[in-house]
């Protein structure tokens, strides 16, 4: 299924959301409103409303609540991504510029505060708490989730145990959010928000785990610089398997290549043919396709209809991206 045909059985909603979106970040400061206009121009594609309109009509009548669901998905999402500029020095975002480089870190941090807040004030205005908990829990996650893996960069220590740990924070926590929001506000079951919640989470670490393969393809046309991983210092599952099935010489050898090499060209290029040579991009692929089978098989029970099948249809499309 190509997008379009994937966000036809939620077109709708995704119209609403378009408005809701735009209404609950508007401020009377006018700096603040030019500033979330130029972020409603240069969102993205919208996976993440999607994951929350397709689990809400799978398994119910979508409503307003499914509406304030999506939009704390995204302010919560819109926050992270304009802080993690400021972390990185990030100067783009989606082709576009991001807001430090345009107003400054200082703008740029309260303007991801602004969103977090308002994000709140839309749950507790509507005493959406259900909601509020499940979003908040995913914030918690995500920032643990980054620092940890800060943490392990400094040492280069990091295990598959940790680098699990890590991405279900940092990356699935989120999708894992709009899958469990979804299903609560059409008024599912504990264990079906849980379900659907686990369901969210199997899906994001494949999405991460096809991230981290990009890394290490040259030819690959994700517009994600090759090597660019290495060059952070991140441990990601290929490299990560690599260095635990080589030598001890060899992989201090490599350590203290990405220690104190990274930045060279040539270096990165070694690592990265090691790695594709130790057959760790196999064996990323297929912790990735674990993940992807885990994620389907928690649907299996789920009745048939064109929901189920455009969310299946967001999965594939979301793991087997070439971009």
């Amino acid at each position: 299924m190509d997008i379009n045909q994937i966000k036809k059985p939620i077109n709708t909603e995704l119209e609403a959301f378009e408005k809701t979106f735009k209404e609950v970040v508007k401020s009377n400061v006018s700096l603040l409103d030019i500033i979330m206009r130029y972020i409603v121009k240069s969102k993205g594609k919208q996976m993440r409303p999607m994951f929350v309109f397709l689990t809400a009509k799978m398994m119910g009548q979508a409503n307003e609540s499914t509406q304030r669901a999506a939009a704390l998905i995204e302010l919560l999402h819109t926050a992270t991504l304009v802080h993690d500029d400021v972390v990185d020095d990030s100067n783009r975002r989606r082709g576009f510029f991001s807001i430090n480089a345009l107003w400054k870190n200082k703008i740029a941090v309260l303007v991801g505060d602004f969103l977090l807040s308002k994000g709140m004030l839309l749950a507790l205005e509507n005493k959406d708490f259900d909601l509020l908990e499940i979003v908040s829990h995913a914030t918690k996650q995500m920032s643990e989730g980054e620092l940890l893996q800060i943490e392990k960069a400094r040492r280069l220590d990091i295990t598959e145990d940790v680098y699990f740990e890590v991405i279900k924070k940092k990356t699935a926590s989120l999708i894992a959010s709009c899958c469990a929001a979804g299903a609560a506000s059409v008024g599912a079951s504990a264990d079906d928000v849980q379900r659907m919640h686990d369901f969210g989470e199997h899906v994001g670490v494949a999405f991460q785990i096809r991230d981290d393969l990009f890394d290490f393809q040259f030819n690959n046309k994700s517009g994600k610089p090759v090597g660019g991983d290495i060059k952070e210092k991140k441990m990601t599952l290929p490299l990560i398997y690599m260095l635990n099935n080589t030598s001890f010489a060899e992989r201090k050898k490599t350590i203290l290549k990405i220690k104190f090499q990274s930045s060279k060209s040539k270096t990165v290029e070694e690592i990265i043919k090691q790695v594709n040579a130790s057959g760790g991009m196999e064996y990323a692929e297929q912790k990735m396709q674990y993940h992807l089978d885990a994620a389907l098989a928690l649907l299996e029970n789920q009745k048939d209809n064109e929901y189920k099948k455009a969310l299946v249809g967001l999965v594939n499309y979301a793991i087997n991206r070439k971009k």
